[in-house]
């Protein structure tokens, strides 16, 4: 418990420091308390199927609301990843947006600083899908559903395994943002200084992990080389945008030894940190 409170990184970067609600082996609301003194945001992870869900009641979202209020903590919510919305099989596809939609839903009273979307193809890998066009098309249509009634920004869509280039004209015409995964794109490695220059700006989120032994979502001290330097000094200089960078790891050992080493880097930016931070509150 020590450890823990020694590690808070709450409003000591000029965006907002979070991690994933599920740190600690528990549900969501006690990984909520857990966390909401030692970060700025919380990515709610959420899934939902026939055999399990974990969305929240409006019981606990109340809650979850109370909390964020108390404590300053913004949310990020991330849509369930067994949806297929650029599934060729329209009843499938528009079942998905329609699980979307009512996760939405349930979750604004937290008034998210982000939505984060995967557009999963039918398969992993560089080539989504066998049909590009049609997967790509109903990509978009799916898309074009969700953000009839929430401002586009507040979409993210993710950076995952198959190259950003096959998608990202429809964050560019619809006016949604990006989720940029750093650990995904080292992890398949594509050139992240090509994603840098042609996605950071758009980027809401950014998730950073590390990759130990071919697996990702690890702590960020197996991070390569000058890569957490370059980008937080990217993030520095563009401090102006209101942003999340997410430590998507999934445990209290992940947890503990990336927000160790952010810490090394905190003091460069505490100044001013939380002055920018109430000029420019979650949308």
């Amino acid at each position: 418990m020590e450890e823990k409170y020694c590690n808070a990184l709450k409003g000591r970067f000029p965006f907002r420091l979070g991690t994933s609600s599920y740190i600690i082996p528990d549900e969501i609301l006690p990984n909520i308390r857990y966390l909401k003194d030692l970060v700025d945001d919380v990515e709610i992870v959420l899934f939902e199927s026939d055999e399990y869900s974990n969305i929240p009641s409006p019981r606990e979202v109340k809650e979850l609301t109370s909390l964020g209020s108390d404590a300053g903590l913004s949310y990020t919510i991330h849509l369930p990843l067994d949806t297929a919305l650029g599934s060729r099989d329209e009843n499938m596809r528009k079942a998905s947006v329609g699980k979307c939609t009512r996760i939405i839903e349930r979750m604004s009273p937290l008034a998210p600083f982000g939505y984060l979307l995967h557009l999963h193809g039918d398969r992993r890998g560089i080539s989504p899908s066998d049909d590009i066009e049609r997967w790509r098309e109903q990509s978009r249509k799916s898309v074009e559903e969700l953000i009839r009634n929430l401002r586009p920004e507040l979409f993210c869509i993710e950076t995952l395994d198959y190259p950003y280039s096959l998608v990202d004209d429809i964050p560019e015409e619809c006016g949604t943002s990006i989720c940029l995964d750093i650990g995904h794109i080292l992890l398949c490695g594509y050139d992240l200084g090509l994603y840098y220059a042609k996605y950071l700006e758009k980027a809401r989120v950014i998730h950073l992990h590390g990759i130990k032994d071919g697996v990702d979502h690890t702590s960020i001290a197996y991070l390569q080389g000058d890569i957490l330097d370059d980008l937080l000094s990217r993030l520095s200089v563009n401090a102006h945008i209101d942003r999340v960078l997410t430590l998507e790891v999934f445990s209290d050992t992940d947890f503990l030894s990336s927000m160790r080493i952010l810490g090394k880097f905190s003091g460069s930016f505490a100044q001013g940190a939380t002055q920018d931070k109430q000029s420019n509150p979650p949308a």
